[in-house]
């Protein structure tokens, strides 16, 4: 999916987050990389194949 120089991370990659946003829609929450991975604001993620990966926000130190 990515025309990129240079290419982006695939949805494999550890790094898939880095990819280029080719759609967003911020008034519904989300947006999609070149990768094929939806992005959503509370960093919850969907995969190409359908597999859900939970919000992963970063802990606060209290």
């Amino acid at each position: 999916m990515c025309s990129h120089e240079p290419v982006c991370p695939s949805s494999e990659d550890v790094d898939h987050e880095a990819a280029r946003v080719v759609v967003s829609r911020p008034e519904q929450g989300w947006s999609l990389l070149c990768n094929g991975v939806v992005q959503f604001d509370d960093t919850g993620e969907l995969m190409p194949d359908g597999a859900v990966v939970a919000p992963h926000r970063p802990r606060v130190a209290a």
